[in-house]
């Protein structure tokens, strides 16, 4: 693995590296580098300070510093924000971009510091004081230079049950999650405090996407922790003063992403993405709606800690992280149920790549378009290669924003599915720090809200046990059980591979014996005993006498029922009776399929004749052959 590759792969895994003194600082978090990667490290310790010199170079030779711009002026959004912003316009109900969090706090509550601590984070950060309006046609940022955000305290101190009122408070956690932001007007953001007892509360933060991030939750939990404990004390803040603010990071992209920076990114991009199809056409359960509701459901599942080693082993024996081979088999996943060997993910990227940003609650994510071919049928371990050199790829590519992408790749656009991307695959190698808060026990309520954004998101994270994920999809197009099932595909494939890395992609087993054994023997265990004195055209007449008003057949818009159906083909039978037609009397049949196929075939049964199918697709010579050696004296056609 090239020194490149090998910080590319520990900054996937959460690890930071620094130069301090001429010296290799690192940070990981907690197990992550083993003793192989500790070793590795030590060895190539010279080249990692040598490689980090040299990008820190290049990186200010091709980036100026982010500097403080006036705010007398109109603002310009980032290019991800605009995109939201865009969203905004076109579904203005939609709530799926909105960022809750809901906190169960224990304990004494001194609501005056939490206040004090809310306030504060705000006057901060200037994206939490920021509205999106539209001037002249287009949208700008608008920072208040102070904002007052009362904190909202409802008291659900009563005579209620435990059942009752934690009922009352899952409904205000959902109602809350669920409301839509107004982001032409500030704030962007609401807080509420529900009390539940003298010394019990729920904390409910919600924001829009547009002002945050997965990332910025996190500054969140340090910064209301760090503030909460000095204000309780009666202490002034210690948070150091942040050099830049959002709306500066901003105006920055628009100024940096432009002549040979654009030019070398898109060049990578434009290339990587030639020929390959904007829709993932994966079986739904239902018809994709012109319009989508954004209504979403959720399947959790987990991997053992057994298959989780073994999937670690063999990312370490291929030189790859654990989300690359995860990754690789969610790709095989995806061409197997969609028929697709050359196919896109979606994998969100923090974009963090800058120190003046990395302290900054804002919008920054990234979406990188990973590609995968598998039409050569490679081995899961020569597709693992393959994903891995694309995955390392769109790190070093990384600041194109998505949006800019889609702008420059003139993607058409369809507003019943997302452009480019429908399906997201994402691993979390950490979990948010945890709150700390003197004197209060904090625990975030788990809820599910029935919203996506995308057709299918699967989200991994590690854990002690092993790997606990969950997939949100649209309910527009899938059943629950549909997803249930294909997770469980999923584990099936990871089981697999690590048992037989070798194995052609195609040939990886999806099912269970057991789901084998129900489709292949118990559900063609389809033997009927028919009554052995009656052709079928009787037995479909003794149908009609029973539904004649059902629906017999279908073929795209048309339909007939028992009745209808048995009425042309009875018209049918007596004509082929008038042309001579009898028993032991071959009569030709060359139509395409469709309804008038049914009714010919009924009717020459009908009728005492039996029918020679002949396929219209045939050469002219060939069919002609087939009526003259049959010796077929009536022909049924279009």
């Amino acid at each position: 693995m090239k020194t490149f590759e090998f910080v590319s792969y520990l900054q996937n895994l959460g690890v930071k590296l620094w130069i301090d003194k001429g010296q290799l600082g690192c940070h990981a978090p907690k197990g992550v580098i083993t003793p192989e990667m500790r070793q590795d490290m030590v060895e190539r310790k010279t080249e990692i300070i040598e490689f980090l010199r040299k990008a820190h170079t290049t990186q200010e030779s091709l980036a100026t510093t982010i500097k403080q711009i006036p705010r007398d002026g109109k603002l310009l959004l980032s290019f991800a924000q605009e995109r939201l912003w865009f969203l905004k316009q076109l579904f203005p109900d939609n709530s799926s971009y909105n960022q809750p969090i809901a906190l169960n706090l224990k304990g004494p509550l001194n609501v005056v510091a939490l206040e004090q601590s809310l306030k504060e984070i705000i006057q901060r950060h200037e994206t939490l004081r920021t509205s999106f309006p539209e001037i002249n046609g287009q949208p700008v940022q608008i920072v208040d230079p102070v904002m007052e955000l009362p904190l909202t305290v409802v008291d659900l101190q009563s005579g209620d049950s435990t059942y009752q009122q934690s009922e009352k408070v899952k409904k205000l956690v959902r109602q809350e999650a669920m409301a839509t932001f107004d982001i032409a007007n500030s704030p962007v953001l609401r807080v509420t405090l529900l009390q539940l007892e003298s010394e019990h509360h729920v904390l409910l933060i919600n924001m829009h996407h547009i002002i945050s991030d997965g990332w910025s939750l996190g500054i969140l939990v340090r910064e209301l922790s760090t503030l909460y404990e000095a204000f309780a004390q009666g202490k002034p803040s210690a948070l150091p003063e942040l050099p830049i603010q959002y709306a500066d990071f901003a105006s920055w992209q628009r100024e940096w992403l432009t002549g040979e920076v654009l030019e070398k990114q898109l060049n990578y991009w434009k290339k990587q993405l030639s020929g390959i199809s904007p829709i993932l056409d994966i079986p739904t359960d239902y018809p994709r709606p012109t319009e989508p509701t954004f209504k979403g459901g959720m399947e959790y599942f987990q991997l053992d800690s057994n298959l989780t080693q073994k999937l670690r082993q063999l990312s370490q024996e291929s030189g790859s992280t654990l989300f690359m081979t995860l990754l690789t088999a969610f790709f095989v996943l995806l061409s197997r149920y969609s028929g697709q060997s050359d196919l896109v993910v979606g994998s969100p990227i923090a974009n963090r790549n800058r120190r003046e940003i990395e302290p900054l609650i804002g919008m920054f994510v990234n979406t990188l378009v990973l590609r995968a071919n598998l039409s050569d049928n490679p081995t899961f371990r020569k597709l693992l290669e393959r994903v891995r050199k694309t995955t390392l790829d769109a790190y070093n590519y990384q600041d194109l924003p998505f949006e800019k992408l889609l702008e420059e790749l003139q993607t058409e656009r369809n507003l019943s599915h997302n452009a480019l991307v429908q399906v997201m695959f994402a691993l979390q190698n950490n979990k948010m720090e945890a709150w700390n808060l003197p004197g209060l026990r904090v625990s975030e309520m788990e809820f599910d809200f029935d919203f996506t954004r995308f057709d299918l998101e699967v989200h991994c994270w590690e854990v002690s046990s092993g790997i606990e994920a969950y997939c949100v999809y649209s309910t527009d197009i899938f059943e629950p059980e549909t997803i249930a099932r294909m997770m469980g595909h999923f584990q099936n494939l990871l089981e697999a591979v690590v048992a037989n890395p070798e194995q052609k992609v195609l040939q990886l087993p999806l099912m269970k014996p057991s789901e084998l054994h129900q489709i292949l023997v118990e559900w063609n265990n389809t033997k009927t005993d028919y009554p052995r004195d009656k052709c079928i055209h009787q037995l479909f007449e003794e149908q009609v006498e029973k539904t004649p008003d059902a629906v017999a057949v279908v073929f795209e818009q048309q339909s007939l029922t028992y009745s209808q159906l048995n009425t042309k083909a009875n018209q049918l039978a007596h004509y082929l009776q008038k042309l001579g037609v009898a028993p032991e009397t071959l009569v030709g049949i060359c139509v395409e399929r469709s309804v008038e196929m049914v009714v010919g075939l009924l009717a020459i049964l009908k009728a005492g004749g039996a029918y020679v199918p002949l396929d219209p697709n045939y050469p002219s010579e060939r069919l002609a052959y087939m009526l003259s050696d049959a010796g077929v004296s009536v022909l049924l056609t279009q």
